[in-house]
């Protein structure tokens, strides 16, 4: 009996997280990259960073063009939980000036090249 089994092929459908097909998720990004955009003035303002308002605006710009090529619609509306948390913590002032400036902070290091840059970086 078991040998008459044959392998079919499994089709699981996933329970959506908020959206239901890619339009809907793209209307969630579409807000939530709008409400940013709105809050930009008040957050150069309230951090008091030395970015200007157009400079945040295209840090912003990156930041949602980072996760363009992302299809997963489960994905997607994770990202825009998090991006509305992120929201909410700037605008609430639960985060610091630093953490505002770590968008702008390079995320990889050049290797140093010679004993003291690698004596100073703390890599042997």
């Amino acid at each position: 009996m078991a040998s008459r089994r044959i392998a079919t092929p499994l089709s699981r459908q996933v329970k959506p997280l908020l959206s239901l097909d890619r339009s809907e998720a793209r209307k969630r990004v579409l807000d939530l990259y709008k409400a940013w955009w709105r809050q930009v003035p008040y957050i150069v303002m309230e951090f008091d960073i030395p970015k200007s308002i157009e400079q945040c605006r295209q840090k912003l710009r990156e930041e949602f063009k980072k996760n363009q090529h992302i299809t997963d619609i489960r994905v997607i509306d994770m990202l825009v939980i998090k991006g509305q948390m992120e929201l909410k913590e700037t605008v609430h002032i639960w985060k610091q000036k630093g953490h505002i400036m770590n968008y702008w902070k390079e995320t990889h290091e050049p290797k140093p090249t010679d004993f003291l840059s690698s004596f100073f970086s703390g890599k042997n």
